[in-house]
């Protein structure tokens, strides 16, 4: 667009935990000059006072935007989350704020996929083992407990785009691939369809866990579940830290009822690098800890720089919210020639129609209207004539109901 409520260069934008430089070029590229960056989390009362007359904010895993942090945001309009979960923000009360909150759901799929396809190989073949063994200067070339993937059964846990991703590049290793998911999925290549966890559970020679972090899924893989697995199984975790019993992985493999296990996600995780870690899980030899690098790749940190702000640019443009976790989706045309207002509100009877009343009672014609509501909100965006905007937006911001209102350009 030609002309904007504010100049891009006063835009506020705030980035933290080393939001990738690829969001930085393009942001840039669009007129956005205001850019703060910084390489750590902020929390508690750093994240407040950062926050203030912050228009745009770009977070990754580490920072929690809760709802006290969003209220301590008094010029917020959009949050961007560089990664593909969005736990770390209370949705909720973003979405009461008229805040639209975006993501990456995409983008490290192939670098989450390759890295559980690669640790299933070395659990497989017993390489931590080996490889702990040969630093302690003990050279025991076996083959026992070494296998091929070849023939083996993939048991995905979460059929979705990570999941789907891993089932096609396990079959070009010759593995055969099953999933489960709460939902009827399309199947890819050989792959089918598991009836029940249990089943999957029982025939499956690597689990692999690809779902998100939800009451359902919260220690999902218990003692019980680590019971129906083969001997000679492995289990891998990339998804989320509290679904798996990590008290109840170690003591299966401690017992020997496992081969091995791989691990990315903690229930509890170290605030910065500069923390320690601790876990049971350390002193076993049959294990593989890495810290949350699924999705940690250079090609993967660049993709979701350049997808996460493209969506928010495009909502600080012109308004669209297609992609927002927590808000209504509108793909928006241009409309150059008029004012554009948006306006947030509580979905509830009656408010479309007390919106178009105040243009009625002002005698200003509406060129264009889009309306797309949740449960909870709607979201009403209006194109007008240029010289009656500023008496519509004040209008519509009596409006009972009201959460937002303001104008684009």
């Amino acid at each position: 667009m030609a002309q904007t409520s504010l100049d891009r260069a006063r835009i506020n934008v705030l980035l933290l935990e080393g939001v990738h430089e690829s969001a930085v070029t393009a942001l840039k590229a669009s007129g956005y000059t205001n850019i703060r960056q910084e390489k750590a989390a902020l929390q508690g009362d750093a994240l407040a006072a950062a926050l203030k007359g912050v228009h745009v904010l770009g977070i990754r895993s580490r920072t929690q935007l809760d709802a006290t942090a969003l209220a301590a945001a008094d010029r917020l309009v959009a949050v961007g989350c560089f990664c593909i979960g969005t736990n770390q923000v209370d949705l909720n009360a973003a979405a009461m704020k008229g805040v639209p909150v975006f993501n990456a759901p995409f983008s490290n799929t192939r670098s989450v996929a390759e890295l559980v396809l690669a640790e299933a190989i070395l659990l497989l073949r017993s390489v931590p083992a080996r490889h702990n063994q040969l630093r302690e200067g003990k050279w025991q070339k076996s083959a026992s407990n070494s296998f091929e993937t070849r023939g083996k059964t993939l048991g995905v846990v979460g059929y979705g785009n990570i999941g789907k991703q891993l089932s096609v590049l396990a079959e070009s290793l010759g593995m055969r691939v099953i999933f489960y998911d709460v939902e009827t999925k399309l199947k890819l290549g050989n792959a089918r369809q598991a009836e029940t966890l249990e089943a999957l559970l029982t025939e499956a020679d690597v689990v692999t866990m690809h779902v998100p972090a939800t009451q359902q899924t919260n220690n999902m893989i218990d003692a019980y579940a680590l019971s129906l697995m083969k001997p000679s199984a492995v289990l891998i975790n990339a998804s989320r830290g509290n679904v798996i019993d990590l008290e109840a992985l170690a003591d299966a493999l401690d017992a020997g009822k496992l081969l091995g296990a791989a691990i990315d996600v903690y229930p509890e995780e170290p605030k910065s690098n500069n923390e320690p870690f601790v876990s049971r899980l350390q002193k076993l030899d049959n294990v593989l800890l890495t810290p949350h690098i699924g999705g940690s790749t250079a090609e993967a940190q660049s993709n979701i720089g350049e997808e996460v702000a493209a969506k928010l640019i495009r909502y600080s443009d012109n308004g669209s919210t297609l992609s927002a976790v927590n808000f209504p989706e509108a793909a928006l045309p241009e409309h150059p020639g008029h004012h554009r207002l948006l306006h947030v509100h509580r979905n509830q009877p009656g408010m479309l129609s007390a919106i178009n009343q105040v243009f009625s009672d002002l005698g200003v014609n509406i060129a264009g209207q889009y309306l797309q509501t949740t449960a909870d909100i709607g979201y009403v965006v209006l194109d007008i004539d240029e010289e009656r905007s500023g008496a519509v937006l004040e209008a519509l911001r009596q409006i009972e109901g009201t959460i937002r209102a303001r104008v684009l350009f």
